[in-house]
């Protein structure tokens, strides 16, 4: 009788393959930390340590060979993730108390050093070989549509005719995939790169596009930090030429995936979005510091969903204010790109997978987009 293909059957097909370090099973190794199966497409995560990728690349074959031999097996991806040194989890020493229970810190005690929780400074960001300019879209805060303008920026300069990729640097919310329209899915170069995903004539990686929808991916730090860096150096975003210009789409906040990629490669700059109440501007402070304290370019900032306009009568509502990134950037001193506003068809054409720049790109809206890439354009000459 035939079986269903199962997560149980994937993981016994697993179990043939040894690892290299312990001579057992990657499985029995605890090497193998996800496993999702849906209608026939398979993804496996591989879990490495930091330096063996070249090592382990040739148990990760043997973990597709092993998976592709099953009944109902449609495709199999086993992607490595690899553990960070500097993210391993230290037990502080006992603080001294004074008479009273307190905690007290020792006199004369040395200031502490490094950037973050480590000791050591950070790695000196390497450049991607054919890759012109990096430019990272930050928000501090979710929900402010920072995707949708990551999209259509990345739409607006490939009309200005320049070749461009988009990185959905969000490891456990991806939506790039969603955004710019679900294709085909990513394969591996003859060098064993992932090769992009291409979409409205640009190039687009994303974890959305190796996760099956809908399927959580639970990682701890280290394991976002390890796909961060596998997902910008380990794929062939220059396969067929250089790009002028990669499009990282960030996550929400200012933690690992943030700065893995500001210590991974040299960003050219970064542009904040936020809308205007001061709810989403203060984690947009907080960005900005961020960038700040790592020496980050900041190109400037957008002000999302600026003003509603209603789809029907073209009447215009401030439903979260208006004015408020303006004020903020000349606070801090950096350039204001423009406005967008909160309107039906924006959202509706990125939802069904085509920037808004692509859909109506004679109308006020891709105007605005195009604008706003023309001036960081100059600001990058």
């Amino acid at each position: 009788m035939f079986k269903k293909l199962s997560e149980k059957k994937v993981k016994a097909a697993l179990d043939t393959v040894i690892h290299p370090k312990t001579g057992t099973s990657v499985v029995t190794a605890g090497a193998i930390t996800d496993v999702s199966v849906k209608d026939g497409e398979v993804f496996v995560t591989l879990q490495i340590d930091q330096g063996t990728a070249g090592i382990m690349e040739g148990v990760r074959k043997k973990c597709d060979e092993a998976v592709g031999k099953l009944s109902g097996v449609k495709s199999v991806r086993t992607v490595m993730t690899a553990h960070s040194g500097s993210a391993e989890t230290v037990t502080p020493p006992k603080a001294p108390t004074n008479s009273s229970g307190q905690n007290q810190a020792p006199k004369n005690a040395p200031p502490k050093k490094g950037f973050g929780h480590g000791a050591k400074p950070p790695p000196k960001p390497v450049a991607i070989k054919g890759i012109k300019r990096i430019i990272a879209v930050a928000s501090g805060k979710g929900g402010v549509g920072k995707s949708t303008t990551s999209i259509n920026l990345a739409a607006a300069f490939a009309q200005q005719g320049w070749k461009v990729g988009v990185f959905d640097c969000d490891i456990f919310g991806p939506s790039v995939q969603r955004m710019l329209g679900e294709g085909a899915k990513p394969e591996f170069t003859e060098d064993d790169m992932i090769r992009p995903v291409t979409r409205h004539g640009m190039k687009a990686m994303s974890m959305g596009y190796l996760v099956p929808e809908g399927r959580a991916t639970v990682w701890r730090g280290p394991m976002v930090i390890g796909a961060v860096q596998q997902l910008l150096n380990g794929v062939a975003w220059t396969e067929d030429g250089d790009l002028d210009v990669l499009i990282v789409d960030l996550p929400p906040g200012t933690g690992d995936a943030q700065l893995t990629l500001v210590q991974t490669v040299p960003l050219t700059g970064v542009v904040i979005v936020s809308t205007p109440q001061d709810i989403a501007l203060i984690d947009a402070r907080k960005a900005y510091d961020m960038f700040i304290k790592t020496e980050t370019p900041i190109l400037g900032m957008i002000e999302n969903m600026s003003t509603f306009i209603c789809p029907s009568c073209g009447d215009k509502t401030d439903i979260f204010g208006h004015g408020g990134a303006k004020d903020t950037a000349e606070e801090k001193g950096i350039p204001f790109l423009g406005e967008i506003p909160l309107h039906l068809d924006i959202r509706t054409n990125a939802d069904e997978g085509t920037p808004i720049v692509l859909a109506a790109p004679d109308g006020e809206h891709a105007k605005r987009y195009m604008k706003i890439a023309k001036e960081l354009m100059g600001e990058m000459a």
